[in-house]
This record gives structure tokens, sequence and C-alpha cells, in this order.
């Protein structure tokens, strides 16, 4: 092992494979920043680059752009409310309620420490434990994901203020529900289509965050008609590119990006997780653990709120490359591209590449910590000039927010149907806000509901119809005591304060 590590370390820092890590992650980043254009996109347009390459080399280029791009996708969910990928969805919570109180560059910086953290911790696990890991991933079954879905699904109640949890549920089961239009996955039978050809493939994750976050915040704006006087104006322009954090800010998010770094990773060495369902359950785990006075912060530009989802989301990363080089088994749509990569490359992957292909295993591991410094490097010196777009007056922001949501949308199918179920949706999604409904919880019911439906439907089949499998495997019993424990803390926390307060009286 020490043998593999030192000649993935002699690969990994090669001018050529440095450079490449550069490219990567410079071209990454970049594409993130676009609304619309995931690591998926990224990666797609990489592959015929990577041709020619050695596929150490190609592959460290891919593994740039990959977590390049879920920190560029941070800068639209931070800015303007636009997140892209799934993975920054929880990063917008807070830092765009920090962006509208002129702390763009702030919470920017923060995004930039976290996401480094993250992903170097994540990488130093890795670099430890790869191989034996892969054990640990192929350990979980159906019952165990379907449990961790409903763990997930608790998160609800990070999203929802105080005396909101009833909204918050109602628009967890409005995504569950939306989560089933398409062709069912094991039937192929077509669900709640209405006969439209066009929702054949489903509802798009895209055009569903797209319209809920960027399309109705733009509308919500116009419908406000708020106009900023010359001295917010000033102020604004005056503060967004503050960098610096005080030492008790630092104090305050270390040790949330410690937990949520940890946490991020072990979700992504889990086949199927990946980085969406690890920046939720983070959110949702830095909530639970805040004092009362600073879960009234949540939601509204908390630091420990941002730093959780992006802590968590490129740590996830950075795990989800275990079960990928170690079992072949992709956790996401985007490491499913990075197999297909691997396989042109004329690579399998499975438990014997780290002896087969040292060189190419240790080398990735290696540049991935690289790639972090990298990222942070490149994108410090540029917060403040990134940060500058929300200085671009609002009659002009708001009208490039809308091109950019629907263009997104528009190329990734080419579909005008898209375009006016995003505008269906943008609509409904102003009036669910102007009565207080949260959209968060609608965006997690959506992306976890095919997750958890394929996963409840094998552990049905496996234990013959019966419900037995939710008490039989220790993992997804400790799971769901888990799932409860959680859900009844409030209500724990709440009885023992009025005991307290009896006690005092």
């Amino acid at each position: 092992m020490m043998d593999g590590i030192l000649l993935g370390a002699a690969t990994a820092f090669s001018m050529y494979n440095i450079l490449m890590v550069i490219i990567g992650c410079f071209a990454g980043t970049f594409i993130g920043m676009i609304p619309g254009l995931g690591p998926i996109s990224a990666i797609a347009l990489m592959i015929p680059i990577t041709y020619g390459m050695d596929p150490s080399s190609g592959l460290i280029l891919i593994s740039g752009v990959y977590y390049g791009a879920i920190f560029g996708g941070s800068t639209s969910s931070i800015l303007i409310n636009a997140p892209g990928v799934a993975g920054t969805v929880a990063t917008s919570f807070d830092g765009y309620p920090m962006a509208q109180k002129g702390q763009a560059g702030k919470a920017l910086a923060i995004a930039a420490y976290a996401s480094f953290s993250g992903g170097t911790i994540a990488a130093i696990f890795l670099l430890i434990a790869a191989p034996a890991l892969a054990s640990v991933s192929l350990s979980f079954q159906s019952s165990d994901y379907f449990a961790l879905m409903v763990l997930g699904l608790t998160a609800v109640a990070a999203f929802a203020g105080k005396g909101k949890f009833l909204k918050a549920a109602i628009m967890t089961i409005f995504g569950l529900m939306l989560a089933t239009v398409g062709t069912d996955s094991d039937s192929g039978i077509a669900r709640f289509t209405f006969g439209r050809m066009d929702l054949i493939d489903g509802i798009s994750f895209l055009l569903l965050a797209m319209a809920a976050f960027a399309l109705s915040e733009a509308l919500m704006n116009v419908l406000e008609n708020h106009k900023v006087s010359k001295q917010e104006e000033d102020e604004l322009k005056k503060d967004i590119g503050t960098l610096k954090l005080t030492k008790q800010e630092v104090k305050e998010i270390i040790p949330t990006i410690g937990r949520s770094s940890v946490l991020g990773f072990f979700v992504g060495v889990l086949p199927g997780a990946g980085a969406t369902i690890a920046s939720f359950l983070a959110y949702g785990m830095e909530r639970s653990f805040a004092s009362a006075k600073d879960k009234l912060g949540f939601g509204k530009g908390s630091l420990k709120g941002l730093a959780a989802p992006e802590s968590a989301n490129n740590a996830a990363c950075t795990g989800s490359f275990v079960p990928l080089l170690t079992l072949g088994i992709p956790g996401s749509g985007t490491t499913a591209i990075i197999l297909g990569a691997l396989l042109s490359y004329g690579i399998q992957p499975g438990p014997t590449m780290y002896i087969d292909n040292p060189a190419l295993f240790w080398s990735v591991i290696i540049s991935m910590y690289v790639g972090n410094f990298v990222l942070l490097v490149l994108n410090l010196p540029l917060i403040p000039y990134i940060a500058k777009l929300l200085a671009v007056p609002k009659q002009l922001l708001l009208p490039l927010i809308m091109f950019f949501s629907l263009v997104g949308v528009y190329l990734v199918t080419f579909n005008n149907f898209d375009i006016y179920m995003m505008t269906t949706f943008a609509v409904v999604a102003l009036f669910l806000r102007i009565v207080d409904f949260p959209m968060a919880p609608m965006i997690l019911g959506f992306i976890l509901g095919g997750m958890m439906e394929d996963n409840l439907r094998r552990a049905l089949t496996i234990s013959d119809g019966s419900i037995s499998f939710l008490w039989e495997r220790p993992i997804t019993l400790s799971i769901l005591i888990l799932t409860i424990v959680l859900l009844l803390m409030p209500l724990i926390s709440e009885f023992l304060a009025k005991m307290k307060k009896r006690k005092e009286s």
C-alpha cells in the first residue's frame, strides 16, 4: 500500500498532472457558476478531450472538473439563489440571505474555506482507508438505504420555522408526489403523465429547482417592487467584497465544518447517497445541535447553516470515489459518467484496482488534496470581483436571472414544454411563498422520492412483501431509531424547558 501511495504521489505531483488539476478546477468552477450547467455537463464536455491522454491524467482532469463544478455551483446559489446543482440547494438557504444583507463576500469566503476543509478531510480519510471502506459500502442493502432516505426526510424539521412544521411536511409530501411523475422504473408503466410524452421521463430537478428558487425569487422581487435607497446601495457596494472573518466567527464554524465533513464523507461512501443527501443531512444535524437562539438564525443568514452543507457536499464528492474506484459502483449520475470514462480507457474498477493500477488509483486520491488547494487559491482572490454581481442594479439583474433560468432549462432538453411547465411551477411557488410555505422541503422530497421508492420496492421484494425488513437488519433498525429520536428531540427539548420553568417558579 505504501509503495502504491508513493507511486501515486509521484504521478500526481508531475508538472503535467498539476496542470491538469488546475485546468480541471478552473473549467469546473466556471461551468458550475452558470445555472443549468452542473458537473454532469462539465464532465461530458471534458471526456472527449481526455481520450488521447494517459488514464491517470485524464481522470485527474475529470476529477478536478467534478469538485470544481460543485464549488462553482455554490456561487450561483449564494449570489442569485439559483442552485443549478442538487448538491448546492442547501447552500442557498443561508448563503443567499447573507448576500441580501450585503455579506456576499463573507458568504463566498466561508463557502471557499468550508469546501476546502471538507474536501481535504475527506481526501485524508480516502487516502488512509479507501480499500477498507469498500467493505462498509458493500454491507448496506436496500432496506438500509430506505431507512437512510427516511432519516434524510427528517431534515424537514430544519427548514420549518417555529409553528411551521405542518407546512414543511405538506411541502415534503408535495415533493414526493412530483417524484412519482414519469415512467415507473420497475414496471415501465407511465404514471401521472396525462397522456403527454413530454412527462414520460418525469420532471427535471433543474426545472423544479430553478422555478422554486431563482425564478420565483425574481418574481417575488418584482411583486414587492422594493426600491433600494442610495444609502443602502452604497452600503451594499462597500460591504460586498468583505472576506475577513472575526475570531468569534471562525470559532463558531470550525466544529460545524469538522462534523459536517466527516458526515459528508461517510454518506458519500454509500453508493447512491451522494452530495445532495449529505448536504441536507449536515444542515439538519447542525440545526438540531444548535441552541434555541442559534436555531432562529437558520434560513436567515446563519454562518453554521452555510458552512455545514458546503463542507458536507465537497466531502461527499470525494467519498463517492470509494465505491466508484473500489467496487465499480457509481454513486450518482456524475460518477456514472466518470465510470464510463474509466471503461473507455480500458480500465475496470474493482476491489483489486489499487493493486492492479496503483498509479491511477492513488494519484487520483492525492490529486484531490491538490485540487482543493488549487480551488482555494484560484477562488479567494476572485471573490471580490464575483461578488460585484450583486452591485448590478435590480432592474438589470432580475431580467438576467430570469433569462439564465429559462435558457439553462431549455438548453438541457430543447423542449418548449419545459419552459411552460417551469413558468407554471414558478407562479405556484410564488403563491406558496406569499402564504409562507417553505420551498426547501419540496425539493428535499423530490430528490429523495425516486430513491426511496426504488429501495423500498427492492426491500419488499427481498422480504416477500413483509415489512419485517424494518427491524430484521441491525443497520436498518439503528437508522430508524435515530430518525425517531431526531423527530422527538424538539418535543423533548420543549418538555424539559417547561419542567425547568416550573421548578424555577
